[in-house]
């Protein structure tokens, strides 16, 4: 691992934060380069689960397992809208208000955050591939990616538990895809209707709302949990139990990710200290590489 004073600054910042546990890691193309905290904890890691969980859809589609654009007629038993597909679901464009079995709106009209989307996905895996939506995603993501700690307990839409050593294993695979073609890739990474206007709960209302298949992109949105010095590509997510991860392919000197974990839930608090840790981080790396 290699690590600078300046990385080693922006992480000690934690100690500040009024938090009972903190763990955080940062990552390039290289591996990690400096971490804070017992990266062995296991917590629920809340809606940070969704890119984990989209990631494992995204290599249904490569295997054939799931389409993308197919629509899905009938998922566990019961009929839904004939224009609905696994990317609406993806990318929170399907129609579904933040948890409730019933559309507000039809597939593609607004950008309506949905944890009921991510369990029709987690339906529609299961029954494609013939086997529960946990063991899919540990078979496909958490086993090859060495995450030994790494669990679905739930809903795919926030029950994976996790720690900080695992999730940056999935921060390795996300700056250097092995388990997903390039093209693929860029289509997880990729602004999915890119006009919809959406909420990303906590934080406000957003016209554009920038979303991938399974991760938040940044765009242009203020405020945000990433930091003001975050590129607008930067894509990742966070979740409700104080919990983030992203991962800015523009950084200065190169792709650099970040992780963090904490035990108290997002609020207010939250939107002080992780745009300053995620700017104090960028910071240091473009300290390094001048």
């Amino acid at each position: 691992m290699t690590t600078t004073p300046a990385l080693d600054d922006a992480l000690g910042t934690t100690a500040s934060w009024d938090v009972g546990f903190v763990s955080c890691a940062v990552h390039d193309s290289s591996g990690r380069l400096g971490s804070i905290g017992d990266d062995k904890r296991v917590m629920r890691i809340a809606s940070v689960s969704k890119p984990l969980v989209g990631y494992a859809i995204c290599i249904a589609v490569e295997e054939g397992t799931l389409s993308l654009d197919a629509p899905l007629g009938v998922v566990d038993g019961h009929p839904v809208n004939p224009e609905l597909t696994i990317r609406h679901l993806l990318a929170h464009a399907g129609g579904y208000n933040f948890d409730g079995p019933k559309p507000l709106t039809a597939p593609g009209k607004r950008r309506m955050y949905s944890n009921t989307g991510f369990d029709l996905l987690g339906a529609a895996l299961s029954e494609a591939a013939g086997m529960p939506v946990a063991r899919y995603v540990a078979e496909a993501v958490f086993a090859p990616l060495g995450m030994a700690n790494t669990e679905l307990r739930g809903s795919p839409a926030k029950d994976v538990w996790s720690n900080v050593r695992d999730l940056g294993r999935f921060l390795d695979e996300l700056l250097r895809p092995t388990l997903i073609s390039d093209p693929t890739f860029v289509q997880y990474t990729a602004v999915q209707w890119p006009d919809l206007a959406g909420i990303v709960p906590g934080l406000g209302s957003y016209d554009p709302c920038p979303w991938g298949l399974g991760v938040e992109v940044r765009g242009h949105k203020a405020p945000h949990w990433t930091g003001l010095s975050n590129s607008p590509g930067t894509f990742g997510h966070f979740g409700g139990s104080g919990t983030f991860l992203w991962v800015d392919v523009d950084a200065v000197g190169g792709p650099l990710a970040a992780v963090c974990l904490t035990d108290r839930e997002f609020g207010p608090w939250s939107l002080v200290v992780w745009p300053a840790l995620s700017d104090a981080i960028l910071r240091a790396r473009s300290t390094t590489s001048a």
